[in-house]
């Protein structure tokens, strides 16, 4: 379940045959901005932005040995002998490591006893040495030899004939196909309580890297909306957010809807230019250490209707609903149910119906934008200290327009609390 919003965006814009920016699909992020604006004038606001990730400390390798043992100990206590992961952000949790994924695999087991170990290309075997910090067995394979036969040998070798091992939930099948075929006497299964486990609580670390990203976001957020104009393309205004995500020292950015297509939850293909009554919507973030923010505001271009703060009015009603039902000990789903009480009691959907909420009011944020666990209708998972969420109850009026406040929100042992403290209001978007 761990997705990134920016990355769906940009496959989304892919699929729809629509390009960034050029042809309307609104996604701008910093590796974007020196083509999209190489013939525009970044505004001066956006240029006096400066960097804000001073102080910024990384997770320590001690935290990481930390998530390492307690990943043992849950597969323990789930009967699981080894978990497999490919490279993304559960490797960069567990160990630090970057590495991109291509058709050759390299991969990390996390024995339930015992020592870590890599496979990897042979070819690629000293860079990966001096990316490895944890764990030296690294089993190496030559391009006419089998790394199914490399992850078999590790299990062996650590003693599992018999057993369990967990495939980690972005595992490509090919990679899980090879494997069984090598060690057919062992049973497969999710990895995900061991993963999620230990990913859906943060440390006080986590916590202040997202804090910082949120801070940032914000940062990036305002100097942008004070960038309108009239007859502006999304992609100048997405485009000025992300140069000032760049300019405050970090990879981010938005996308953004104008008018009725704010009614679209991700946004639509169609180009849109900005005109005086817009409902304008931005939604994005950026990346601390690895650590995402993500943050929705909607407002309008000049004066807002009283229709238009009515309901920007109800969503707020809704979100601020939904964040003070998010208690430790209540189940995940009670977030959604009383979010979407309070758009239904006014008289929209009722359950995913429009006008209405379409979707979940929200969902696990860390690493990944998306990540376990979710506010949404059947969670009973309980809520608790370390869960960070996002609370973003949408109001969807297709052909008007659409309402999204979306700010994210950490458990605490006295209860929840809001990355972002401030209180937007439809004139006020950033307090």
């Amino acid at each position: 379940m761990c997705t990134d919003r920016r990355d769906f965006l940009r496959a989304s814009a892919g699929l729809a045959g629509a390009a960034l920016f050029n042809n309307g699909f609104a996604f701008a992020g910093t590796s974007d901005v020196e083509t999209t604006q190489r013939q525009q004038e970044v505004p001066d606001l956006i240029q006096r932005l400066r960097r804000m990730i001073a102080g910024v400390v990384p997770i320590s390798d001690d935290e990481r040995r930390g998530r390492i043992a307690k990943a043992q100990r849950l597969m323990a206590e789930q009967k699981i002998d080894a978990v497999y992961i490919e490279p993304g952000s559960s490797m960069f949790y567990f160990t630090g490591m970057r590495w991109s994924t291509s058709e050759r695999m390299f991969a990390l087991v996390i024995p339930q006893r015992g020592e870590l170990a890599w496979v990897c290309p042979k070819f690629d075997e000293e860079r990966a040495r001096e990316l490895i910090k944890f764990g030296k067995d690294v089993r190496t394979w030559e391009e006419d030899e089998s790394p199914y036969l490399r992850v078999a040998q590790i299990i062996r070798d650590r003693g599992i004939r018999t057993g369990r091992v967990g495939m980690e939930e972005r595992v490509r099948f090919f990679l899980f196909d090879g494997i069984r075929r090598e060690v057919p006497k062992l049973e497969f299964v999710s990895a995900t309580p061991i993963t999620a486990g230990c990913r859906m609580f943060k440390s006080p670390a986590e916590i202040a890297l997202m804090q910082r990203a949120n801070d940032i976001t914000l940062v990036a957020y305002r100097a942008t909306w004070a960038t309108m104009r009239d007859g502006m393309s999304q992609g100048e205004f997405a485009a000025n957010c992300a140069t000032a995500f760049r300019n405050l020292g970090v990879e981010g950015g938005i996308f953004c809807s104008f008018g009725k297509y704010t009614a679209f939850p991700h946004g639509s293909s169609t180009p849109q230019t900005l005109e005086e009554g817009d409902v304008v919507l931005m939604d994005g973030g950026c990346s601390v250490e690895g650590y995402q923010s993500d943050i929705t505001r909607t407002f309008v271009f000049g004066k807002p209707t009283q229709r238009q703060r009515d309901i920007w009015n109800l969503e707020r009603k809704a979100q601020d609903a939904g964040f003070a039902a998010a208690k430790i000990g209540a189940p995940c789903e009670s977030v959604d149910a009383a979010a979407r009480k309070v758009i239904t009691d006014a008289g929209f959907g009722p359950d995913y119906k429009t006008p209405g909420l379409p979707h979940r009011t929200g969902h696990g944020i860390g690493l990944d934008g998306h990540e376990w666990t979710n506010f949404v209708r059947g969670n009973k998972t309980p809520i608790q200290p370390g869960m960070c969420f996002s609370d973003e109850p949408t109001i969807v009026i297709y052909g008007e327009f659409g309402i999204r406040l979306e700010d994210c929100l950490y458990i605490t042992s006295s209860g929840a609390k809001f990355f972002t403290k401030q209180s937007p209001s439809i004139d006020k978007p950033f307090g």
